[in-house]
Protein backbone atom coordinates (compact mmCIF):
# COMPACT_ATOMS: atom_id res chain seq x y z
CA UNK A 1 0.00 0.00 0.00
CA UNK A 2 1.39 3.58 -1.01
CA UNK A 3 2.42 5.95 1.81
CA UNK A 4 1.40 9.73 2.41
CA UNK A 5 4.40 12.18 1.05
CA UNK A 6 4.91 15.37 1.60
CA UNK A 7 7.55 17.56 0.25
CA UNK A 8 8.94 21.02 0.97
CA UNK A 9 10.19 22.57 -2.23
CA UNK A 10 9.87 22.21 -5.76
CA UNK A 11 13.03 22.83 -7.06
CA UNK A 12 15.30 19.87 -8.90
CA UNK A 13 15.67 17.47 -5.69
CA UNK A 14 11.59 18.17 -4.31
CA UNK A 15 10.46 17.47 -8.17
CA UNK A 16 12.89 14.04 -8.16
CA UNK A 17 11.53 12.90 -5.14
CA UNK A 18 7.70 13.43 -6.13
CA UNK A 19 8.10 11.88 -9.67
CA UNK A 20 10.05 8.90 -8.54
CA UNK A 21 7.52 8.80 -5.28
CA UNK A 22 4.19 8.80 -7.43
CA UNK A 23 5.35 6.43 -9.62
CA UNK A 24 5.99 4.03 -6.89
CA UNK A 25 2.55 4.27 -5.84
CA UNK A 26 2.68 6.99 -3.27
CA UNK A 27 0.48 9.40 -2.43
CA UNK A 28 2.66 12.31 -3.07
CA UNK A 29 2.08 16.30 -2.15
CA UNK A 30 4.62 19.42 -2.57
CA UNK A 31 4.48 22.71 -0.72
CA UNK A 32 6.22 25.68 -3.15
CA UNK A 33 6.34 29.30 -2.01
CA UNK A 34 6.51 30.30 -5.59
CA UNK A 35 3.64 31.27 -7.65
CA UNK A 36 3.75 28.06 -10.28
CA UNK A 37 6.06 26.04 -12.05
CA UNK A 38 7.66 27.91 -14.33
CA UNK A 39 10.86 29.24 -14.74
CA UNK A 40 11.34 33.04 -13.13
CA UNK A 41 14.17 33.97 -14.04
CA UNK A 42 14.20 37.57 -11.43
CA UNK A 43 16.22 35.53 -9.07
CA UNK A 44 14.06 34.46 -6.61
CA UNK A 45 12.73 31.17 -8.33
CA UNK A 46 14.77 27.65 -8.15
CA UNK A 47 18.67 27.77 -8.67
CA UNK A 48 18.32 24.86 -10.54
CA UNK A 49 16.30 26.94 -13.22
CA UNK A 50 19.39 29.17 -13.65
CA UNK A 51 22.07 26.63 -13.54
CA UNK A 52 23.86 26.09 -16.78
CA UNK A 53 23.55 22.35 -16.45
CA UNK A 54 26.87 20.96 -16.98
CA UNK A 55 27.45 17.40 -15.77
CA UNK A 56 31.39 17.25 -14.92
CA UNK A 57 32.49 15.48 -12.30
CA UNK A 58 36.30 15.05 -13.08
CA UNK A 59 36.10 19.21 -13.37
CA UNK A 60 34.50 19.36 -10.38
CA UNK A 61 37.41 17.96 -8.24
CA UNK A 62 39.67 21.44 -9.17
CA UNK A 63 37.67 22.69 -6.17
CA UNK A 64 36.11 19.69 -4.90
CA UNK A 65 36.24 16.51 -2.99
CA UNK A 66 36.95 13.34 -4.09
CA UNK A 67 32.98 12.45 -2.70
CA UNK A 68 31.41 14.63 -5.36
CA UNK A 69 33.11 13.52 -8.20
CA UNK A 70 32.18 10.02 -7.01
CA UNK A 71 28.77 10.84 -6.57
CA UNK A 72 28.33 13.03 -10.15
CA UNK A 73 29.73 9.81 -11.47
CA UNK A 74 26.64 8.12 -9.81
CA UNK A 75 24.52 10.78 -11.60
CA UNK A 76 25.88 10.52 -15.01
CA UNK A 77 24.63 6.94 -14.86
CA UNK A 78 21.29 7.47 -13.65
CA UNK A 79 20.54 10.35 -15.69
CA UNK A 80 19.75 8.21 -18.56
CA UNK A 81 17.60 6.67 -17.24
CA UNK A 82 15.34 9.23 -15.98
CA UNK A 83 15.41 10.57 -18.86
CA UNK A 84 14.29 7.65 -21.17
CA UNK A 85 11.30 7.16 -18.60
CA UNK A 86 10.36 10.88 -18.92
CA UNK A 87 10.57 10.81 -22.78
CA UNK A 88 12.89 13.77 -22.46
CA UNK A 89 16.14 11.86 -23.87
CA UNK A 90 17.29 15.02 -26.10
CA UNK A 91 17.84 16.76 -22.99
CA UNK A 92 21.43 15.01 -22.16
CA UNK A 93 24.16 14.74 -23.94
CA UNK A 94 27.58 13.07 -22.67
CA UNK A 95 30.06 13.79 -25.59
CA UNK A 96 32.99 14.50 -22.65
CA UNK A 97 33.60 18.16 -21.62
CA UNK A 98 36.56 20.38 -22.47
CA UNK A 99 39.06 22.37 -20.78
CA UNK A 100 40.78 25.37 -22.32
CA UNK A 101 43.82 27.21 -21.52
CA UNK A 102 45.62 30.19 -23.58
CA UNK A 103 49.20 29.74 -23.59
CA UNK A 104 49.74 32.64 -20.73
CA UNK A 105 47.84 30.93 -18.76
CA UNK A 106 49.16 27.46 -18.28
CA UNK A 107 50.37 27.52 -14.78
CA UNK A 108 46.99 28.07 -13.77
CA UNK A 109 46.13 25.17 -15.70
CA UNK A 110 48.79 22.79 -14.85
CA UNK A 111 47.82 23.39 -11.52
CA UNK A 112 44.65 22.29 -12.13
CA UNK A 113 45.44 19.32 -14.22
CA UNK A 114 47.24 18.07 -10.83
CA UNK A 115 44.26 18.33 -8.38
CA UNK A 116 42.37 16.26 -11.25
CA UNK A 117 45.37 13.49 -11.44
CA UNK A 118 45.17 13.15 -8.07
CA UNK A 119 42.23 10.97 -8.41
CA UNK A 120 42.76 8.16 -11.42
CA UNK A 121 40.04 5.86 -10.37
CA UNK A 122 37.45 9.10 -11.02
CA UNK A 123 38.91 9.68 -14.51
CA UNK A 124 41.88 11.41 -16.51
CA UNK A 125 42.13 14.46 -18.76
CA UNK A 126 43.23 13.13 -22.18
CA UNK A 127 45.25 15.99 -23.91
CA UNK A 128 44.36 16.87 -27.37
CA UNK A 129 46.51 18.67 -29.94
CA UNK A 130 45.49 21.39 -32.06
CA UNK A 131 44.25 18.74 -35.16
CA UNK A 132 42.21 17.00 -32.34
CA UNK A 133 40.70 19.30 -30.80
CA UNK A 134 39.63 21.06 -34.44
CA UNK A 135 37.85 17.51 -35.64
CA UNK A 136 35.83 17.71 -32.32
CA UNK A 137 35.53 21.03 -32.79
CA UNK A 138 36.31 23.26 -35.51
CA UNK A 139 34.34 26.49 -34.59
CA UNK A 140 36.57 27.22 -31.39
CA UNK A 141 40.29 29.00 -32.04
CA UNK A 142 43.16 27.32 -33.37
CA UNK A 143 46.04 28.14 -30.71
CA UNK A 144 44.92 27.70 -26.78
CA UNK A 145 45.54 23.94 -25.30
CA UNK A 146 43.03 21.36 -25.11
CA UNK A 147 42.22 18.40 -22.50
CA UNK A 148 39.37 15.80 -23.04
CA UNK A 149 37.39 15.34 -20.26
CA UNK A 150 35.48 11.70 -21.44
CA UNK A 151 31.77 10.89 -19.70
CA UNK A 152 30.76 14.60 -18.97
CA UNK A 153 28.22 16.20 -20.82
CA UNK A 154 25.24 18.41 -20.57
CA UNK A 155 21.70 18.58 -19.46
CA UNK A 156 19.06 21.31 -20.36
CA UNK A 157 17.50 22.33 -17.01
CA UNK A 158 14.32 24.30 -18.12
CA UNK A 159 13.43 21.03 -19.91
CA UNK A 160 13.88 18.70 -17.52
CA UNK A 161 12.07 20.61 -14.57
CA UNK A 162 9.12 20.73 -16.97
CA UNK A 163 9.31 17.12 -17.51
CA UNK A 164 9.51 15.91 -13.69
CA UNK A 165 6.31 18.26 -13.08
CA UNK A 166 4.21 17.11 -16.34
CA UNK A 167 4.89 13.98 -15.93
CA UNK A 168 4.03 13.72 -12.17
CA UNK A 169 -0.23 13.91 -12.86
CA UNK A 170 -0.97 12.09 -9.48
CA UNK A 171 1.07 14.41 -7.79
CA UNK A 172 -0.85 17.46 -5.75
CA UNK A 173 1.23 20.25 -6.47
CA UNK A 174 0.54 23.12 -3.92
CA UNK A 175 2.02 26.28 -4.97
CA UNK A 176 2.13 29.82 -3.22
CA UNK A 177 2.24 27.32 0.16
CA UNK A 178 5.62 28.34 1.98
CA UNK A 179 6.56 25.45 4.53
CA UNK A 180 7.90 27.52 7.53
CA UNK A 181 9.18 23.95 9.60
CA UNK A 182 9.20 20.15 8.88
CA UNK A 183 9.29 17.22 11.65
CA UNK A 184 9.00 13.50 11.45
CA UNK A 185 5.29 13.24 9.69
CA UNK A 186 4.70 16.91 9.58
CA UNK A 187 4.81 20.17 7.40
CA UNK A 188 4.07 23.39 9.14
CA UNK A 189 2.90 25.91 6.59
CA UNK A 190 3.74 29.65 6.56
CA UNK A 191 -0.34 29.81 6.68
CA UNK A 192 -0.36 28.01 10.27
CA UNK A 193 -2.00 25.01 8.54
CA UNK A 194 -0.19 21.41 9.60
CA UNK A 195 0.09 18.40 6.94
CA UNK A 196 0.46 14.91 8.43
CA UNK A 197 2.02 12.46 6.48
CA UNK A 198 4.00 9.02 6.52
CA UNK A 199 7.09 10.92 5.40
CA UNK A 200 7.78 14.45 5.36
CA UNK A 201 10.85 15.40 3.17
CA UNK A 202 12.72 18.73 2.93
CA UNK A 203 14.13 20.44 -0.14
CA UNK A 204 13.52 23.98 0.86
CA UNK A 205 16.89 25.19 -0.32
CA UNK A 206 17.52 28.41 1.42
CA UNK A 207 13.88 28.61 2.52
CA UNK A 208 15.11 25.92 5.24
CA UNK A 209 17.55 28.16 7.18
CA UNK A 210 15.72 28.14 10.13
CA UNK A 211 16.14 24.72 10.77
CA UNK A 212 19.45 23.98 8.86
CA UNK A 213 22.64 25.88 10.51
CA UNK A 214 24.86 27.61 8.64
CA UNK A 215 23.05 27.22 5.29
CA UNK A 216 23.86 30.58 3.08
CA UNK A 217 23.07 31.45 -0.40
CA UNK A 218 25.94 31.82 -3.18
CA UNK A 219 25.38 34.51 -5.83
CA UNK A 220 26.11 33.15 -9.46
CA UNK A 221 25.94 35.09 -12.57
CA UNK A 222 24.88 33.52 -15.94
CA UNK A 223 25.04 35.16 -19.25
CA UNK A 224 22.51 33.73 -22.02
CA UNK A 225 23.50 33.94 -25.97
CA UNK A 226 21.81 33.64 -29.35
CA UNK A 227 23.80 32.71 -31.86
CA UNK A 228 22.16 31.04 -35.23
CA UNK A 229 25.01 27.77 -35.86
CA UNK A 230 27.66 28.66 -33.15
CA UNK A 231 28.97 25.07 -34.15
CA UNK A 232 29.96 24.52 -30.58
CA UNK A 233 29.15 21.00 -29.40
CA UNK A 234 30.35 20.20 -25.92
CA UNK A 235 30.79 21.97 -22.86
CA UNK A 236 33.88 23.67 -21.92
CA UNK A 237 35.77 25.48 -19.18
CA UNK A 238 38.11 28.22 -19.54
CA UNK A 239 41.43 27.75 -17.08
CA UNK A 240 41.90 31.48 -16.01
CA UNK A 241 43.55 32.24 -12.73
CA UNK A 242 41.05 34.63 -11.65
CA UNK A 243 37.43 32.28 -13.53
CA UNK A 244 36.95 28.92 -14.18
CA UNK A 245 34.72 30.02 -17.23
CA UNK A 246 32.44 27.89 -18.97
CA UNK A 247 30.38 27.95 -21.86
CA UNK A 248 27.95 25.19 -22.70
CA UNK A 249 25.26 24.84 -26.05
CA UNK A 250 22.04 24.81 -24.99
CA UNK A 251 20.76 24.18 -28.23
CA UNK A 252 22.18 24.86 -31.92
CA UNK A 253 21.79 28.19 -31.59
CA UNK A 254 21.82 29.33 -28.08
CA UNK A 255 24.47 29.49 -25.12
CA UNK A 256 25.01 29.66 -21.88
CA UNK A 257 28.04 31.22 -20.36
CA UNK A 258 29.30 31.76 -16.78
CA UNK A 259 31.80 31.45 -13.90
CA UNK A 260 30.90 34.30 -11.14
CA UNK A 261 30.83 32.64 -7.91
CA UNK A 262 30.12 35.31 -5.05
CA UNK A 263 30.03 35.23 -1.66
CA UNK A 264 27.02 37.18 -1.37
CA UNK A 265 23.14 36.81 -1.06
CA UNK A 266 23.14 40.16 -3.18
CA UNK A 267 20.23 38.79 -5.98
CA UNK A 268 20.56 42.22 -7.58
CA UNK A 269 21.01 42.24 -11.69
CA UNK A 270 24.12 40.93 -13.48
CA UNK A 271 27.30 43.73 -12.87
CA UNK A 272 28.99 44.89 -15.24
CA UNK A 273 32.23 43.71 -14.64
CA UNK A 274 30.64 40.55 -14.42
CA UNK A 275 29.46 40.60 -17.74
CA UNK A 276 32.17 42.14 -19.36
CA UNK A 277 34.70 39.66 -18.28
CA UNK A 278 32.29 36.88 -19.19
CA UNK A 279 31.91 37.74 -22.69
CA UNK A 280 35.74 38.58 -23.27
CA UNK A 281 36.86 35.89 -22.39
CA UNK A 282 34.72 33.35 -23.75
CA UNK A 283 35.05 35.44 -27.31
CA UNK A 284 38.76 34.68 -27.09
CA UNK A 285 37.85 31.25 -27.68
CA UNK A 286 35.16 31.34 -29.34
CA UNK A 287 35.62 34.00 -32.60
CA UNK A 288 31.51 34.01 -33.53
CA UNK A 289 30.38 35.23 -30.50
CA UNK A 290 31.04 38.41 -31.96
CA UNK A 291 27.92 38.41 -33.68
CA UNK A 292 25.88 36.99 -30.57
CA UNK A 293 23.03 38.27 -29.35
CA UNK A 294 22.63 38.72 -25.19
CA UNK A 295 19.03 37.73 -24.27
CA UNK A 296 19.07 37.79 -20.86
CA UNK A 297 21.56 37.95 -17.90
CA UNK A 298 20.73 36.10 -14.79
CA UNK A 299 21.40 35.78 -11.10
CA UNK A 300 20.44 33.11 -8.64
CA UNK A 301 21.50 32.39 -5.22
CA UNK A 302 23.14 28.94 -4.72
CA UNK A 303 22.32 26.82 -0.79
CA UNK A 304 25.50 25.99 0.45
CA UNK A 305 26.85 24.89 3.90
CA UNK A 306 29.78 26.31 5.53
CA UNK A 307 31.97 22.95 4.04
CA UNK A 308 30.49 23.35 0.55
CA UNK A 309 29.11 19.21 1.07
CA UNK A 310 25.62 18.28 0.56
CA UNK A 311 23.12 18.05 3.77
CA UNK A 312 21.49 14.18 3.20
CA UNK A 313 19.62 13.42 6.09
CA UNK A 314 17.28 10.47 7.42
CA UNK A 315 15.82 9.26 10.21
CA UNK A 316 12.15 8.01 10.46
CA UNK A 317 9.57 10.22 9.10
CA UNK A 318 11.65 12.62 7.76
CA UNK A 319 14.48 13.36 5.19
CA UNK A 320 16.47 16.26 4.32
CA UNK A 321 18.31 17.29 1.33
CA UNK A 322 19.90 20.50 0.88
CA UNK A 323 23.38 22.99 0.57
CA UNK A 324 23.76 21.13 -2.97
CA UNK A 325 25.74 24.53 -3.69
CA UNK A 326 26.54 24.66 -7.25
CA UNK A 327 26.25 20.87 -7.91
CA UNK A 328 22.72 20.54 -8.16
CA UNK A 329 22.29 18.82 -11.58
CA UNK A 330 25.62 16.69 -10.88
CA UNK A 331 24.40 15.79 -7.28
CA UNK A 332 20.40 15.55 -7.17
CA UNK A 333 19.81 11.97 -8.58
CA UNK A 334 22.53 10.03 -6.56
CA UNK A 335 22.23 11.89 -3.26
CA UNK A 336 17.66 11.35 -3.87
CA UNK A 337 18.84 7.88 -5.11
CA UNK A 338 20.64 6.96 -2.12
CA UNK A 339 18.11 8.53 0.62
CA UNK A 340 14.98 6.61 -1.52
CA UNK A 341 17.24 3.34 -1.36
CA UNK A 342 17.78 3.73 2.16
CA UNK A 343 14.35 4.21 3.00
CA UNK A 344 12.56 1.60 1.23
CA UNK A 345 10.73 3.80 -0.66
CA UNK A 346 11.01 4.11 -4.26
CA UNK A 347 14.19 4.03 -6.92
CA UNK A 348 15.29 6.30 -9.87
CA UNK A 349 16.94 3.89 -11.57
CA UNK A 350 15.84 0.59 -13.39
CA UNK A 351 18.75 -1.32 -11.98
CA UNK A 352 21.56 -0.27 -9.28
CA UNK A 353 24.18 1.87 -10.38
CA UNK A 354 27.85 2.24 -9.50
CA UNK A 355 30.11 4.88 -9.43
CA UNK A 356 33.16 3.81 -11.80
CA UNK A 357 34.13 6.82 -14.24
CA UNK A 358 34.92 6.59 -18.41
CA UNK A 359 38.35 6.10 -18.87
Amino acid sequence: MGLQIAIAGAGLAGRLFAWALSRAGHAVQVFEAGPGPEPRFDGQGAAAFTAAGMLSPLAELDRAEAEVAALGWRSLQLWPQVCEALGVRSCLQTQGSLLLAHRQDLGAAERVLARLGEHPELGRAQSLSEAELQDLEPSLLRGPRAWLLPGEGLIHPPGLMAALQDQSPDVRWHWQSPVDALHAGELQLSSGARVAADWAIDCRGLGARPQVAGLRGVRGEVVHLSLSGHGLQRPLRLLHPRHRIYLVPRTPDSLVLGASEIESEDRSPVSLQSAVELMAAAHSVLPALAEARITRLDVNLRPALPDHRPLSLAEPGLLRLNGLYRHGWLLAPALVQQLLLHCGLASLAAHKESCTAPT
